[in-house]
């Protein structure tokens, strides 16, 4: 397709190119006798063929000092307006918008496309930055004033032992609620920076899911939970550590937001290369607005259990980023009051997949 353009190019140009030498031949002829004329001389065929062919390359000469002028104020101005634009970037200004005129193929027209777009996505992570600032801010201060007004009510020598104790027992929660969410922000953030180990191993996804549960027994005894399990005997070859932080994360919640005595079903399914993992609850659900935000950064679906349960907004931003290292994919359907399932499908062999990249 490349090649056809440029053929085509090639071949105006040299038409172009033999239009107008026959077109500055026909004025140097006419201008030539024209001032023979008015000389009242007739010079050898020599000397009249010699004064055309200087008169064509006189035309010709003006015409291309003409346009050499014009393209030449035409990139000026392409890179004064590349230059400012890149001034206000420098500034911290990304709210550009360069036009393109002419022909957006041609090497000015890609340049300014790309810093279009350039300015375009840095003032996206700007914005994501700021954003960022301010949740982080906001979920910092919020223990830090719990823990401080409690502190400062500590001092009170009158203060009955029980309500002591009460208080204590809010700053250490809240004192543990902070560090979860120091760690978190470290965790999601090496994860983000594309430098974070990524080891796979092949291992049994199955033991894995029951070994969670295990480890989570506490919790779910405390709540009187079931668990359907539909776990079939399947191999995986992923990172299982990153693997293990998804199944915590997506258990937790389960256990976290289902009502006592409710139900949490666990099912694995194979498709040729891929598997499906389910995670469902009986728990207390998710709108349709939710479920649209469920899995960004500091997004909390309900803001007063969260609160009372430390979550930090950070756990579904991390399965997230986890299960897209890992060239899967991760969904949410939930109805308000009855259920919430959350779909994860992963490639047998992560290996295979992240080869390609």
């Amino acid at each position: 397709m490349r090649k056809r353009k440029f053929l085509v190019r090639v071949l105006f140009v040299l038409f172009l190119f033999l239009i107008t030498n026959t077109l500055f031949a026909f004025i140097s002829y006419h201008v030539m006798e024209w001032l023979y004329g008015q000389l009242g001389t007739e010079p050898h065929d020599f000397w009249q063929q010699l004064g055309t062919v200087l008169g064509v390359f006189v035309l010709f000469a003006c015409s291309a000092a003409i346009i050499f002028l014009i393209g030449l104020n035409r990139q000026r101005n392409y890179w004064d307006a590349i230059v400012e634009a890149l001034r206000q970037m420098a500034k911290g200004d990304f709210n550009i918008q360069l036009d393109v005129k002419g022909n957006e193929e041609d090497q000015f027209g890609q340049l300014i496309h790309g810093i279009n777009h350039m300015a375009i996505e840095l003032g996206e992570l700007e914005r994501m930055r700021q954003e960022f600032i301010s949740n982080v801010s906001h979920e910092i201060q919020s223990p830090l004033t719990s823990i401080n007004g409690f502190a400062k009510a500590l001092k009170n020598i009158h203060l009955p032992e029980e309500k002591r104790l009460h208080y204590l027992d809010i700053i250490e929660l809240e004192s543990n609620r902070l560090s979860k969410i120091s760690d978190n922000l470290l965790k999601l953030t090496s994860l983000e920076s594309q430098h974070h180990p990524f080891e796979t191993t092949t291992y049994r996804l199955d033991k894995q899911l029951r070994n969670v549960i295990l480890a989570l027994e506490p919790n779910w005894v405390a709540k009187q939970l079931d668990f359907d399990l539909q776990l079939d005997n399947i191999t995986i070859t992923a990172d299982e550590d990153l693997m293990n932080q998804v199944w915590m994360n997506l258990l937790t919640n389960s256990i976290k937001f289902t009502p006592d005595n409710g139900i949490i079903t666990l099912s694995m399914t194979q498709h040729d290369n891929t598997i499906t993992i389910i995670v469902q609850d009986t728990g207390i659900g998710l709108s349709e607005e939710q479920q649209m935000h469920i899995f960004e950064r500091f997004y909390k679906a309900d803001q007063s259990r969260t609160a009372t349960n430390g979550g930090s907004g950070l756990g579904l931003a991390i399965v997230k980023k986890i299960i897209d290292m890992h060239h899967g994919t991760i969904t949410v359907e939930s109805k308000l009051g009855e259920f919430t399932a959350f779909l994860i499908t992963l490639p047998i062999d992560t290996t295979k997949t992240r080869a390609n990249d």
